[in-house]
C-alpha cells in the first residue's frame, strides 16, 4: 500500500510539474477495438457512477441527460481526434506561382485538454512553412492543429506533432509552429494564476536560423485586426 501510495504521489506531482511522455500521444493497442457507440455508452456509466458519488440527484431534470451529453462530447468532439479517421486529408498542389517566401496562418484557435487533470488548453497557433515546390490549403492547417488538440494533450508534444505532420503533408524540413495558451490546469485550481500562459515553440529546417525565425516571430507580431 505505501508503494502504491508513493506512485500516485509522483505521478500527481509529475503532472503539477507539466511532465510529458512522448512525442506520439500514448494509446493502447486495442484502443479503436471499441466501436465510439459502445465507448459513449460505457463512459455514459462511468460518468453517472462519479455524479452519484459525489451526491448528486440524477433524478433531477437537469442533470439526468449529463452522463449522456459528456460521453457523446468526449468520443465525438474534445477527444475526437484521437481516431485516425478523423485525420485530415490535406489538399496540396504545385507551387505554380513559385513563391518563395515563407507564409505565415497565424492565430488559429486551439481548443485542446490537458491530460494531467482533463481540463481546457485553450490559446492560439502560429504556424509558417517555406515551400520547396508544394502547397497546402490554408483551411487545412487550421484542421491539422484541430485534430491534434483533440485529444488529452500537453502542449509541447502538440507542437511538435502539428509540425511533424505539415513537414509530411509538405514534404519539406522547412516548417515551425508556436503556440501561446493559458491551461485550466493552473489558471482554474492549484495555484489558480489567471494571468499566465505557456508558449511551445518547434522550428524545423531553415527555421531553426536565426535570422529565418525572428522573421516567422516579426510577423506573428504584426497588426492584423481587421
Amino acid at each position: 500500500m505505501k508503494l502504491e501510495r508513493a506512485l500516485e504521489e509522483q505521478q500527481e506531482e509529475r503532472g503539477n510539474d507539466h511532465v510529458g511522455s512522448s512525442t506520439e500521444t500514448p494509446l493502447r493497442k486495442d484502443a479503436f477495438v471499441l466501436s465510439d457507440e459502445e465507448k459513449i455508452e460505457r463512459i455514459q456509466n462511468s460518468v453517472r457512477e462519479i455524479m452519484l458519488t459525489l451526491g448528486l440527484d440524477l433524478d433531477d431534470d437537469s442533470l439526468g441527460g449529463t452522463p449522456k451529453r459528456v460521453a457523446k462530447m468526449y468520443v465525438e468532439e474534445i477527444f475526437g481526434g484521437l481516431h485516425p479517421k478523423r485525420r485530415p486529408k490535406p489538399s496540396t498542389f504545385e507551387n505554380k506561382y513559385k513563391y518563395g517566401e515563407m507564409l505565415v496562418e497565424k492565430n488559429i484557435v486551439v481548443y485542446s485538454t490537458c491530460e494531467h487533470h482533463l481540463l481546457p488548453i485553450v490559446g492560439r497557433a502560429h504556424i509558417a512553412y517555406i515551400s520547396n515546390g508544394t502547397v497546402v490549403g490554408l483551411s487545412k492547417m487550421n484542421r491539422i492543429v484541430d485534430y491534434f488538440a483533440k485529444r488529452p494533450q500537453v502542449q509541447e508534444r502538440m507542437n511538435i506533432q502539428i509540425v511533424k505532420e505539415l513537414q509530411q503533408v509538405l514534404g519539406t524540413e522547412d516548417v515551425a509552429c508556436v503556440i501561446d495558451a493559458k491551461h485550466l490546469c493552473v489558471n482554474s485550481r492549484g495555484i489558480r494564476d489567471i494571468e499566465s500562459s505557456t508558449v511551445t515553440a518547434e522550428y524545423g529546417g531553415k527555421f531553426k536560423n536565426e535570422a529565418t525565425r525572428r522573421e516567422f516571430l516579426d510577423y506573428i507580431n504584426l497588426d492584423t485586426e481587421f
